[in-house]
């Protein structure tokens, strides 16, 4: 018996501890397995991680050169823009001015009243009061106290409803008192308006009659609104002044340009991928400069178009062009203003350019324009004539009859005391100037002398006190004074105006203009007061 219970326990033990080391191999079974998941598992992550890294390296090189590319096609772009687009894009469009455009578009104030302005207040109800009181409470029929009750109760609530009636009516007189109050504003804010509208119509159709009359401040208005809607690509703070002188049928306009600083320096831009930088290549001085210059050229070219273009009147005879620009002085630190670049040219001579295949410098060139020698160096050159000297030359009568003494009318001089006003005005002007005798003058008024050397010589100057337009004529005549005298350079002074024909032949050629407005600014700048008032024609 207790051999029999030894060998169970025997049996029962080793059974345990077979059952024991089952559980312990199953158990290493399951870690080595959790070890061998978890290893794969960081294996994968790392290999995802390092698969995501790879991407977002890829991804990033790929933002950086996307961001180079971008940039330096943007700098490309406007630097190509810049160089030889500003006049095509202008070519492209009708630069007229439509006189309609100017006026205002019919928007009249809305009649339609406010929503909330026709909500009405309802109309009281009478069971609503009487909602409680409908029926006698069953005790009033035993005790009269509280029957009484109940018809005071009801004969209260008769009465506020009757207060809220005439409240109600008040409310509604007073709402459609408001209505028309409403409307009547509505009526006068409509009339108001309507007449404001009239009225700027109106004065557009003014413009437009004073304009195609020939009005000089009107021409310089049109063409201003002109030059405002011209819209470049690549802007700059633009401004400009416009004067005219209906006699001469010639417009200036003073024209800021932008600075160099506009042209893109930067030619390409580089990802250095081990430094992770951008770095710039930049142009060549020569290119920008060259740049520069194409584009003020182009800009002077692009705005005598426009101004052609829209002159629907045919004002507009002569156009001067003069381009400065706003820097400043690097030597000293001071604001200037410095022209760079000054064209005079006919409607006629620029009608004959074919826009879309010139090259802006050479066709400048062409014109006999004056160009600065360096624009990027801002070396200014002297304008082709001043705006001073286009700006209106008659005085209005009150002026002259208060001024009379103390200006003299150059009209009222005669002829020798002409000439010898134009003589004392170059001599204080600097020159060595003597007035020629009439009857031995050869076709010449006086010589004068500069006397700087190299760019000095002997200048013949005729004066005519014209009331009348100075035809071409005169001007070849000065040109023939001129070989005949071997004058380095001539000047035709008049009280009057030239026409086109006589700027078409002085260019290219030593010969300076100058009419009734610049000899006003001359003497005026000499210290000299004058006017000039036409005589009347019976």
């Amino acid at each position: 018996m207790a051999q029999s219970f030894t060998k169970v326990l025997v049996s029962a033990a080793r059974a345990g501890a077979r059952a024991s080391r089952r559980y312990e191999a199953t158990q290493r079974r399951e870690e080595s397995a959790r070890l061998r998941y978890e290893k794969a598992s960081h294996s994968q992550f790392l290999k995802i991680e390092k698969e995501n890294l790879k991407i977002a390296k890829q991804e990033y090189l790929e933002s950086r050169l996307t961001e180079v590319e971008e940039l330096t096609n943007e700098d490309r772009e406007k630097f190509t823009y810049l160089n030889s687009e500003t006049i095509n894009e202008a070519l492209k469009i009708n630069n007229a001015l439509n006189f309609e455009t100017l006026k205002p578009q019919y928007l009249p104030p809305s009649e339609n009243l406010p929503s909330e302005l026709l909500v009405f207040p309802s109309e009281p109800s009478e069971l609503s009061f009487l909602e409680n009181h409908r029926k006698m409470p069953f005790w009033g029929y035993f005790f009269v106290p509280v029957k009484q009750r109940w018809l005071d109760n009801v004969e209260k609530s008769k009465s506020d409803y009757q207060m809220a009636v005439l409240q109600w009516k008040m409310d509604i007189k007073e709402k459609e008192g408001i209505i028309e109050r409403y409307k009547l504003n509505l009526k006068e804010e409509r009339r108001k308006y309507e007449l404001e509208f009239i009225n700027k119509c109106r004065e557009v159709e003014d413009f437009k009659h004073i304009y195609f009359l020939g009005d000089e401040e009107a021409i310089s208005a049109y063409t201003g609104i002109i030059l405002e809607k011209s819209n470049y690509l690549v802007d700059w703070d633009r401004d400009f002044k416009i004067a005219y002188n209906k006699d001469s049928n010639e417009l200036l306009v003073d024209f800021k340009l932008p600075t160099i600083e506009i042209i893109p320096s930067i030619l390409e831009y580089r990802y250095i991928k081990t430094k992770d930088i951008i770095e710039e290549k930049y142009r060549k001085k020569i290119d920008i400069d060259r740049c520069y210059k194409n584009l003020i050229t182009s800009i002077a070219i692009r705005t005598i178009h426009e101004i052609l273009e829209s002159d629907l009147s045919n004002a507009i005879a002569v156009v001067i062009f003069n381009g400065y620009v706003e820097t400043i002085n690097k030597t000293n630190g001071n604001a200037i203003s410095p022209t760079l670049l000054s064209i005079s040219v006919t409607k006629r001579e620029f009608e004959q350019i074919n826009l879309s295949r010139i090259e802006p410098i050479n066709c400048v060139k062409g014109l006999s324009a004056k160009i600065s020698s360096s624009p990027s160096e801002f070396i200014p050159i002297k304008p082709i004539k001043e705006f001073s000297m286009v700006d209106k030359r008659y005085v209005p009568e009150e002026d002259i009859l208060s001024s009379l003494d103390h200006q003299p009318n150059l009209m009222e001089l005669n002829p020798y005391e002409f000439e010898n006003l134009v003589t004392n005005l170059f001599s204080r002007m600097g020159l060595d100037t003597k007035q020629t005798r009439s009857s031995k003058d050869g076709g010449i008024d006086a010589v004068a002398f500069d006397l700087r050397p190299i760019l000095g010589g002997k200048i013949v100057i005729q004066a005519k006190r014209y009331k009348n337009i100075v035809g071409v004529s005169a001007v070849r005549d000065l040109y023939g004074t001129m070989l005949n005298e071997g004058a380095t350079k001539g000047l035709l002074v008049t009280t009057s105006w030239y026409g086109p024909d006589a700027y078409e032949f002085s260019k290219n050629k030593p010969i300076e203009l100058i009419d009734g407005s610049g000899l006003l600014y001359l003497l005026h700048e000499a210290g000299i007061e004058a006017k000039i008032i036409m005589p009347l024609e019976l």
